[in-house]
């Protein structure tokens, strides 16, 4: 049982600091993970399966998980996590800073059967609330990396939950489609830069009830911060933390339908239609630790 949490109340006219606006966040996502189990975006009612949130290339990437001890930083309601584990991990471990979403995330899999474990902690403590513990495999990503003030401290993190010779799989949102959003024009909607590509100018401050599934408005802390990072920020941190990277993809599809004008490629993602240009919407990088 999680007891209510209040967001962050600074003082009028004194900026949120770096710890607040992260506590802002976890309250946020506290605050959205009743409307996420309920929505038919996650399809909890068996409408979606697990592998429906991967590209195919990512497991190519990744290879053959059989007997490995994998950890999914940031998992959210474990998902995506519930696929290591049925493709033969030997330990699969989901970890997340939302008390809720990890109560929810362990009921899910203890329904389903799966022996997948749940730790509840900030991404920048994990070392410490893991124990000590190293894995074969760190996944994360899709949604993740804006919730992070600082990428040097986080690639820090993954560095040392590493396993020497172990792989580091990130897929996340191009810092391209979090620069664009939709222009409203008379005959169809047109993508426009809305934000910025590049950090440096501070994170973007939301107070809003909607979130990005369906289902009722968010009730309670409805604040969140999300802080800018560019593809260069991104792989300068991975290198800076020791580890190599090995390689970069740019794709242009989303597991879902992010602008109206989307439309189904052939594994059932969604892609901007053939009259708009070819552009990287998710990209993934592969590292290891030496």
């Amino acid at each position: 049982m999680t007891t209510e949490k209040s967001e962050p109340a600074p003082l009028p006219g004194t900026p949120p600091t770096t710890e607040e606006m992260v506590l802002a966040n976890e309250a946020n996502w506290d605050a959205r993970t009743p409307v996420h189990v309920a929505s038919a975006f996650y399809g909890l009612d068996g409408s979606r399966t697990a592998e429906d949130w991967f590209a195919p290339f990512e497991w190519t990437d990744l290879g053959d998980l059989t007997g490995r001890e994998v950890l999914h930083l940031q998992c959210h309601l474990g998902t995506e996590t519930a696929a290591f584990a049925e493709r033969g991990a030997a330990h699969t471990v989901g970890l997340d800073f939302s008390a809720a979403a990890v109560a929810q995330a362990r009921r899910l899999a203890a329904e389903a059967g799966r022996a997948v474990e749940f730790v509840r902690s900030d991404v920048h403590r994990a070392v410490e609330a893991l124990g000590g513990r190293r894995f074969d495999v760190i996944y994360t990503g899709k949604g993740a990396l804006c919730y992070l003030p600082d990428l040097t401290a986080w690639a820090e993190v993954v560095s040392a939950l590493l396993r020497p010779g172990g792989t580091f799989y990130l897929v996340e949102f191009h810092p391209l489609l979090d620069a664009l959003g939709p222009t409203p024009s008379p005959e169809r909607q047109q993508l426009r830069l809305h934000h910025d590509y590049l950090g440096g100018r501070g994170p973007l401050r939301s107070d809003t009830p909607c979130t990005y599934t369906d289902g009722p408005p968010v009730q309670g802390a409805t604040t969140s911060y999300e802080w800018r990072h560019g593809l260069g920020e991104v792989i300068s941190a991975v290198i800076g933390a020791g580890m190599t990277v090995q390689l970069v993809r740019e794709t242009e599809l989303l597991p879902w339908k992010r602008f109206d004008a989307m439309v189904p490629s052939e594994n059932g993602w969604w892609r901007l239609p053939p009259s708009e240009p070819i552009i990287p919407l998710l990209y993934a990088l592969r590292a290891v630790k030496p």
